[in-house]
């Protein structure tokens, strides 16, 4: 094990997650019984649900959450998602699970920055995240061997770069906010790289609550004032790859 890539999956969902929105929302404008609010048929539903968006009537979108796995990312990534405080999130332990796998090698994320710099870049950083490894083993071994005792100390010394895996469940509308934020150009690297992979997912199981997710200018203008990218093209391009990925699959 050495050098480890982001990877999304969606671990779980609320069962029909559109019928459940459209259910919601029913209730809220209509004189209906509970048990007549399945009654929208499954084709009116996208066309019930975006006016429900254009409506900005986001409270019943809250009713479907979506749970994914997240691996292969870093404790620098760990510290912004956290931010995100309308979510649940459950992270592998430093303490309980021990950072050196085959060959001694902690796992670790390589910045693209560093990567373009070349072979020799490239292998630098290698070498530094295998001397830190080395540091971990030492301190382990010091501290008694394997084992939380020796674990939780010992990952003091571990760096940023360091892979952590994580289950995160938010519900659609903060998911909506998330991507808002995390899919626009500005964002972080690393962040922006998993959140338009939580996105593609989400889209597939949900796509009319999806259909305009993303940073503000994928449907308007940017909020970022005078901090905008100026690129709105970008964020439009890649979220009309995904929807045609997806919709021809």
């Amino acid at each position: 094990m050495a050098e480890v890539k982001a990877k999304v999956e969606l671990l779980s969902h609320t069962p029909e997650p559109e019928k459940t929105v459209a259910m919601a929302a029913k209730l809220c404008y209509s004189s209906s019984h509970i048990e007549e609010l399945g009654e929208i048929d499954e084709k009116n539903r996208a066309k019930f649900i975006k006016r429900l968006m254009n409506l900005g009537h986001l409270s019943p979108i809250e009713h479907a959450s979506f749970t994914f796995g997240i691996e292969g990312v870093s404790r620098s990534l760990l510290a912004q998602i956290t931010r995100h405080r309308i979510a649940s999130f459950s992270v592998q332990s430093q303490r309980y699970v021990g950072q050196s796998h085959d060959g001694g090698m902690m796992n670790y994320i390589l910045p693209p920055a560093i990567e373009a710099l070349g072979e020799e870049a490239k292998k630098k950083y290698e070498e530094q995240m295998k001397t830190i490894s080395g540091w971990y083993d030492e301190w382990v071994e010091a501290l008694g061997g394997a084992g939380e005792k020796a674990n939780e100390d010992a990952r003091f010394v571990l760096p940023n770069a360091c892979e952590t895996r994580m289950v995160v469940t938010m519900n659609a509308r903060e998911l909506l906010h998330f991507f808002r934020l995390r899919c626009c150009k500005r964002a972080q690297w690393e962040i922006r790289d998993v959140a338009w992979q939580m996105l593609a997912l989400a889209y597939k199981t949900a796509p009319a609550i999806f259909e305009n997710a993303g940073p503000s200018c994928v449907s308007g203008a940017c909020s970022e004032g005078r901090m905008s990218c100026k690129d709105p093209i970008w964020a439009r391009e890649k979220l009309a790859a995904i929807k045609e990925e997806i919709d021809h699959e």
